[in-house]
């Protein structure tokens, strides 16, 4: 008597039983069946793994009462649920492998390859050359308590560009330093550049972001003119090429397409603080998250011969980051004592009044930037109506 072969579901099971390459063997029991209806779904529908992405990054965007805007996105009481939900949604959605776009063109595979902490190149340093200690610049190590970066130092007087940023981030307050990401619907990534050049000095910025940190990629670092400030897809933008390094709110460091383990993930929906000290110098690039140092996440940065700005960009709905603290080490003697008169002599009519050489006033004009940039009453409306 010949044997009878299995039937199609005994041979599914097999596949995906414990302990086997299937959906249940990485999973397992009740997460293995609401995988396995997800994934149904999505091949039933082709475009509904967007949507969902969609849905993740624009979450909470309804506001307080849940009507939103024109009936856009979902009213989230509970962000936490939401994104337990969502948890597998958004690490697979940052390679946007084969996903449709809602205006239908298919997305471009990213290439994304996450390396480990153990595997550094020929040179027996690892390819994103960040160190492999988890030494500070000041000597002490990651988690201990320091000095501030740069107390010493002077205020450094810069802001967010409002000619160098994607059409998707809105500015507020006169200074510049507000930034909004996605006012009213994400539909990809977003980014703006600062107006401060780093290259050959030491500089240290601190970014307040609001309660809402979620989505595929909240990033801060630095690039080039040529790093993306926007892409209509939900990516690691800064960092996905030569032109940016970044440190995405997943504990992930970026450059040139590579990914690597730097710091655990930031807690969702909290607020939090993240630092910069960049030592051109040195050519460093080190990160503090809530005043405690994160070890130094980039070298050879000294050798970069382009112009380096800071760069923030975000993916999520609605989300808000704060320049609130810049400060700059001194290049010498005379740019120490231009910090001091500029600390009593800080407008431009002021300085008009003093009897000094024109190079000499000149010089100090520089340090004096009162910006002409007001919000219009068009913003604000905007702004309140949107964000509020």
């Amino acid at each position: 008597m010949s044997a009878r072969p299995p039937s199609p579901r005994a041979h599914q099971r097999a596949r995906g039983g414990v302990g086997g390459g299937g959906v249940g063997g990485r999973f397992g029991g009740t997460a293995r069946a609401a995988t396995e209806a997800l994934v149904g779904t999505v091949a039933g529908t082709g475009g509904d793994e967007d949507e969902l992405m969609t849905i993740n990054e624009n979450r909470n965007v309804g506001g307080v009462g849940g009507g939103g805007i024109g009936g856009l996105g979902p009213s989230d009481t509970d962000p936490s649920a939401i994104s337990a939900s969502n948890s597998s949604l958004s690490s697979a959605s940052s390679s946007e492998a084969g996903s449709v776009h809602s205006d239908g063109e298919q997305q471009q595979q990213q290439s994304l390859q996450l390396l480990e902490d153990d595997g550094p190149g020929p040179s027996g340093r690892h390819p994103m050359d960040a160190t492999s200690s988890s030494c500070c610049p000041d000597g002490s190590y990651a988690g201990q308590d320091q000095e501030r970066p740069l107390v010493n130092g002077c205020e450094d007087l810069w802001s967010w560009n409002k000619r160098d940023r994607s059409k998707e981030v809105w500015l507020s307050r006169s200074d510049n330093r507000r930034v909004y990401f996605h006012p009213n619907w994400s539909k990809g990534t977003a980014g703006i550049r600062g107006t401060r050049v780093l290259n050959n000095g030491r500089y240290y910025w601190e970014i307040s972001l609001s309660q809402r940190v979620f989505g595929t990629s909240m990033m801060f670092g630095i690039g080039t003119k040529k790093a993306r400030l926007h892409v209509n897809m939900f990516t690691n933008l800064l960092g996905e090429d030569r032109n940016g390094w970044g440190l995405s709110h997943k504990g992930l460091l970026w450059h040139g397409g590579v990914a690597r383990n730097y710091t655990k993930r930031f807690k969702e929906n909290q607020p939090t603080k993240i630092g910069l000290l960049f030592d051109g110098i040195a050519g460093t690039l080190t990160y503090y998250k809530d005043d405690v140092c994160l070890g130094i996440a980039f070298r050879g940065l000294n050798e970069v011969r382009e112009p380096l700005y800071p760069i923030v960009c975000s993916t999520a709905a609605k989300t808000e980051m704060l320049l609130s603290e810049t400060r700059r080490d001194f290049v010498n003697l005379q740019d120490r004592c231009r910090a001091i008169i500029i600390k009593h002599i800080n407008t431009r009519e002021k300085l008009d009044r003093l009897a000094l050489p024109y190079f000499i006033k000149n010089y100090l004009a520089e340090a004096v930037t009162e910006s002409s940039a007001t919000v219009t009453p068009l913003e604000l409306h905007l702004i309140d109506q949107y964000l509020y």
